[in-house]
Order: C-alpha cells, then sequence, then structure tokens
C-alpha cells in the first residue's frame, strides 16, 4: 500500500518553506502554463453555460466520439464581439457542457490567440455581472487557481494506478482539484509562495500547529457529553507538553488554573493573532507556548489537520484568515458554543435509526470546540463579520478506527480525481472491483445516496454532501458505507417548528417549501453526480440512462420500502420534470468576499434557469421492473463479496 512516509521529512520542511526568488515560480513554464490555462478555460465556459451566465452558439456537428456519440461545434463571443472562442462540445444530462479540451480556439479578428484564462474572465465580464471593485479581487482568486494546478501538475506524487491501493492521507494530498462547480475554487488569497508550499493540501508538507494559553474570561470551551477538557488535553498533547506549555504560562507570572490551551494554525498566529489581537497577548490574555510535538497534514478543506505522529489522534480544525471560494475561512465562536451538542444530537438520532444503522451510515463528530472573543471587534461591528472568527478551534473524530479488516478510506472527492495524464480514478476503480459498472454503482448509491434520501424524508435533516465532507469506506475498491463531516456548520433540519434541546434550536431553519428538496437535488445531483455521470460517460463506462437509472433505482427501492411516507414523497417530489437552479458560481460574483449569509442559507441564493431532472419519467421503469431490480442489488452485493 502506497503511503506518505511522514517521518522522513526533513524538520526545516515543517513550516513556512524559505523559498529562493526562483522556486516561488519554478513550475510556472510556458508548456504548462498554457495547459492550466486551457483547462481553466474548458472549466469557466462549461460552468458559466451551465448557470446561463454566457450561452454558446450552436455552429454545426462536430465528429462523433469513439463510442459514436454526438458533438457539435459551438461558438462564444466576447462582449465586445471582437473576440470568439469555438469550441466542441457534447450537452449531458443538467445542462452540463462535456467540452473537448483540445478543441477550445480563441481568435481576434480572424488570428488565433493563445487560451488565457484572465483574458477570458474580463472577454464576458459584463455578463459575469461581478461589481468593479471585486472585479480585481476575482481575477487573484483566479490566476491563485491556475497557480495551484500548475504546481499539482508537477509535482510528484502517486498517480492514478497508484491511488488504488494508496493509503487515506497519500490519497487526500493527491487529489488534483477541490469543489467542481466553482471556476475559482483556489483562491487562498492571504498565502503567499512560501505559504502555499507549507500549508496547502496537495502540498502534502506536515506541519506543527501554535499552542496558545487563552483566559477563561475571553475563552469558552464546550465539549461532547463523554469528554472533558482534561480528558482531551491529557489525550491530544500528553503530560510532558502541558507541563512545558505551563511552565510558560508561570514563568509570566501568571496561574495556568485560569487559562486553557488552544490551537492555532501557523500562519493565523504570524499573520492574523500577533497583531490583530496584539492587545490580548500584550496584556497575557493570549500566551504563545510554542509548537505543539505532533506533525499534522493538511486535508483538503485546508484548515483541518490529520495527525500523522499519532493517526488515533483527532482531527483539528482551526481559524484561517485566508478568502477561499466566497469566504475568509474563519469560525465563529458563537457557533463553536452549540457545535459539540449539535453533533452529539445528530449522532445519536442517526445512531438510533435502524435504516441508517444498516447502511453503515454515520458521522464524525466534532466533539471538542474553543472559541475566543475580542471585544474590541464586538463592540465595533454588530453585523457578521469575517473579523468576530479569527480565532476558534475544533477537534473532531478520526474516521481511521471505522473502517474494518480488509477496508480502506477514501475522500468521496476521488470519485471526481483525475491524474496528470488524463486517467480517471472512478473507471480504475471500477476495474479493479471486477464488478460491473451498474453493480458498482448500486453498491455507491446504496451507500451514499440511500442514507442521505432517508434523513430528509423521515427527519427533515440534510447536510453538505459534497466530496470534501464526505468519506468512502472501501471493500475490494467498492463502497460499502459512508461516513458524514462538518456537522455543526453545514447540517439542517428543514423544519422550523422542529421539537429540539434547547442547545441545538439552531438546527431548524426555517426555509421556503420550493427550496427544500434543493439539499438533494443540487448538492447532490448537480452538485456531485453531473461530474460522475460525465466521467463514467467520457471513460466509455456507462450511458447517461445506466447511471441516471441507477439513481433512479435507489430513489425508487427506498419509497417502495417506505409507503408510510408517501405523502411526503407526493410534497417533496424526486421525480418532478424540473427543479430550481441554485448557482454557486452566481452567488461566488454576487460577493466573492462574503457569499452566503449562514444565518438565513436560502436568502441569498442566486437562481437561473430550472434545471430538467434526470429522474423524470424513470420511476415507472422501476415500478415496471421491480423484481429484477430487487434482484440487480442481491447480485451487486453477492459479486461483491466474492470479488
Amino acid at each position: 500500500m502506497n503511503s506518505i512516509d511522514f517521518n522522513a521529512i526533513a524538520p526545516q520542511s515543517m513550516q513556512h518553506t524559505l523559498l529562493s526568488p526562483p522556486e516561488a515560480a519554478a513550475h510556472l513554464t510556458p508548456e504548462i502554463w498554457q495547459r492550466a490555462n486551457r483547462m481553466l478555460v474548458r472549466k469557466a465556459i462549461a460552468e458559466y453555460a451551465h448557470e446561463l451566465i454566457v450561452e454558446p452558439q450552436r455552429l454545426g456537428d462536430a465528429e462523433p466520439d469513439a463510442a459514436g456519440n454526438a458533438f457539435a461545434r459551438y461558438e462564444l463571443k466576447s462582449d465586445d464581439g471582437s473576440r470568439a472562442y469555438t469550441f466542441e462540445a457534447r450537452l449531458l444530462a443538467l445542462r452540463h457542457w462535456s467540452i473537448r479540451p483540445e478543441s477550445i480556439v480563441c481568435t481576434q479578428d480572424g488570428v488565433e490567440q493563445p487560451l488565457d484564462a484572465l483574458s477570458f474572465i474580463l472577454d464576458v465580464k459584463a455578463r459575469l455581472g461581478i461589481k468593479e471593485e471585486m472585479l480585481p479581487i476575482y481575477l487573484d482568486e483566479i490566476s491563485s487557481t491556475l497557480y495551484g494546478a500548475a504546481y499539482k501538475s508537477v509535482k510528484q506524487g502517486p498517480d492514478t494506478p497508484d491511488l488504488l491501493t494508496a493509503d487515506f492521507q497519500a490519497v487526500e494530498t493527491a487529489m488534483s482539484e477541490g469543489h467542481p462547480g466553482f471556476v475559482a475554487n483556489n483562491g487562498r488569497l492571504g498565502f503567499d509562495a512560501g505559504d502555499y508550499r507549507a500549508f496547502a493540501p496537495e502540498a502534502a508538507s506536515v506541519i506543527q500547529v501554535v499552542w496558545l494559553a487563552v483566559h477563561k474570561d475571553n475563552a469558552a470551551f464546550h465539549h461532547a457529553d463523554d469528554l472533558d477538557y482534561d480528558r482531551l488535553m491529557d489525550e491530544e498533547l500528553g503530560a510532558a507538553a502541558i507541563a512545558r506549555f505551563k511552565a510558560v504560562v508561570e514563568a509570566r507570572g501568571c496561574n495556568f488554573d485560569d487559562y486553557r490551551l488552544m490551537p492555532a494554525h501557523p500562519w493565523q498566529w504570524f499573520n492574523k493573532l500577533s497583531i490583530a489581537f496584539a492587545a490580548y497577548v500584550a496584556t497575557n490574555r493570549i500566551i504563545c507556548v510554542g509548537y505543539g510535538d505532533d506533525r499534522y497534514l493538511a486535508q483538503q478543506s485546508i484548515r483541518t489537520f490529520f495527525n500523522v505522529s499519532d493517526r488515533s489522534k483527532r482531527y483539528v480544525k482551526t481559524s484561517l484568515s485566508i478568502l477561499n471560494m466566497g469566504f475568509m475561512r474563519g469560525l465563529s465562536p458563537y457557533y463553536m458554543s452549540g457545535t459539540p451538542a449539535i453533533n452529539d444530537f445528530i449522532k445519536g438520532l442517526v445512531a438510533s435509526d435502524p435504516y441508517l444503522r444498516d447502511k453503515g451510515f454515520t458521522i464524525l463528530r466534532e466533539v471538542a470546540s474553543m472559541g475566543f472573543r475580542n471585544r474590541y471587534y464586538e463592540a465595533a461591528v454588530q453585523a457578521d463579520t469575517p473579523y468576530k472568527k479569527m480565532f476558534s478551534a475544533l477537534w473532531r473524530e478520526n474516521p481511521l478506527s471505522l473502517a474494518g479488516d480488509g477496508q480502506r478510506l477514501m475522500t468521496m472527492a476521488a470519485l471526481l480525481h483525475t491524474d496528470r495524464h488524463g486517467r480517471a480514478l472512478l473507471p480504475a476503480l471500477i476495474e479493479a472491483s471486477g464488478l460491473s459498472t451498474q453493480a458498482w454503482l448500486e453498491r455507491y448509491m446504496e451507500a451514499y445516496l440511500a442514507p442521505l434520501v432517508h434523513c430528509f424524508y423521515t427527519h427533515d435533516l440534510v447536510f453538505m454532501p459534497h466530496g470534501e465532507n464526505l468519506i468512502l469506506v472501501l471493500e475490494n475498491h467498492v463502497p460499502v458505507r459512508a461516513i458524514m463531516k462538518d456537522i455543526a456548520e453545514e447540517s439542517a433540519i428543514l423544519n422550523k417548528d422542529a421539537q429540539l434541546p434547547e442547545n441545538v434550536k439552531r438546527l431548524a431553519v426555517d426555509v421556503p417549501e420550493r427550496v427544500k428538496l434543493l439539499a438533494i437535488f443540487i448538492d447532490v445531483f448537480d452538485g456531485f453526480f453531473r461530474y460522475v455521470n460525465q466521467i463514467l460517460v467520457e471513460h466509455g463506462c456507462a450511458t447517461e440512462d445506466l447511471f441516471w437509472n441507477t439513481v433512479a433505482r435507489c430513489v425508487a427501492r427506498y419509497q417502495a420500502e417506505h409507503p408510510e411516507l408517501a405523502d411526503k414523497f407526493a410534497q417533496y417530489d424526486m421525480f418532478a420534470p424540473e427543479f430550481l437552479h441554485s448557482c454557486l458560481n452566481r452567488l461566488q460574483l454576487g460577493n466573492n468576499l462574503q457569499m452566503v449569509n449562514l444565518a438565513d442559507p436560502a436568502g441569498n441564493l442566486k437562481m437561473a434557469g430550472n434545471l430538467q431532472n434526470p429522474l423524470a419519467g424513470r420511476r415507472e421503469a422501476y415500478r415496471d421492473d421491480a423484481g429484477r431490480t430487487a434482484g440487480t442489488v442481491d447480485r451487486a452485493r453477492a459479486e461483491t463479496v466474492e470479488a
């Protein structure tokens, strides 16, 4: 099994990497830059067209692909009409543009131009509708996304064949892209080139977190029912480190019992806390006690760390005041106060549900949290602001103990991964499993989609189940169950009248009836399955009918097994002809500093052009063939065991 030997990494590589000036840009060569721009222009055209921001015009037929699938030639002109982008594409379900990257040509007055993502943004900026004062920030995010794409294309690491046997963290650091829908998805504004090498997930540099002693008057600690502060510190730090930190505090003439120990991202300490919180540092309300002993690895979510010194310890998640995908990546001390209680509540709900237990579906609890309140910013600004979210932390359960013998973990983002040679991981997993594509997909739907559908219809409970927020448990390269994470900030009960304990009432949200099912339609179908479908079709693994029929069978099978919920199935119809299209890039373009107000999740949605539901008309096919469909699932399970 491929893995990263973290203990072999030289200590000097463990924090901010001090680069020579040329090293900071060594991966930026003409050939690499050209490819990065071509792929980002392809994505920008596809995603903007998907959201009806731009509307390419069909010119005529193009050569079909090897499987005989029809392609057409399209043209997209700049706002002023002086430049034209022509390309060949196939329109897939959910208005998804499958574009041949090599076919994209940019011309100006008939003369071919190099593909340039920044120029493309400027060519269509009027249609993007972004405010002039925010456009330079968006261009910065595009530049940073290109910078990261160029780096990932040359860095050493496992390619798709190696990832079939790679360990959990080797897969985590090998991913080529995060959220697939956002064009500017790797902005990370605030990082310099050295920070990128030290802290970006794909750089795979191990770090040590900074520990701070924070006064109890400003810092509130909250914990799960089965944990307390002393036990957490003992298990995460150990007696020797605690004694060392205590000596630092007492050397300042302070009483250690008046403080809590709190982790901080190294970047956050050097760039934010030591400066913006200087008043608290100078008065010993915050005392820096130094680096911890353990080494950590940044996860895909960038501000969450996995302990590679002791792989049984918890994840640590910290505030990180960099701008990325429409948010400053802070953590609210107010949200932290309810985090463990919300996690305990949802864990109890999930664990007590026989259907979810049968599916093996579970969550990773955020078992402890700490938030430091900066009174100056609180007094200055009443509204929600990133300035109030600069110093919080939480601890999340470790998933490794949930993998049994012969099982392994993999971020679900891996199902969309394509390596530098164009080899996609999903088709390789299916081939390695020995199952047919349909049988593999049946198992995947039962592990991932079925529990989400059940939570929605039975408990009004929704998550944010995109690729980075979910861990798959694999057996013989086949998903057997799913582990949901990032619970407190991104879960909700879509029933404002739900009877909940006082400390978890914020879970209940009031959203319009017409948007409730978007938790499946947008977050799962449009936000993830749209790309799974593309990969399977482009690699000749499945037709669109095979994929969406498998999705439909999973939903219809669940509904057939739960006739007591017939009224809710009718009210929230997953087989409806179409659904509202909530657009991610429109959100980011509308306000790339704070894309959404978390207190009003439905209030800021940007809609554009309903999407045709790929499940429409497929319910009856399931009913007409119910016996054979059930047999398909049984055969899939049997094939998995045999494999």
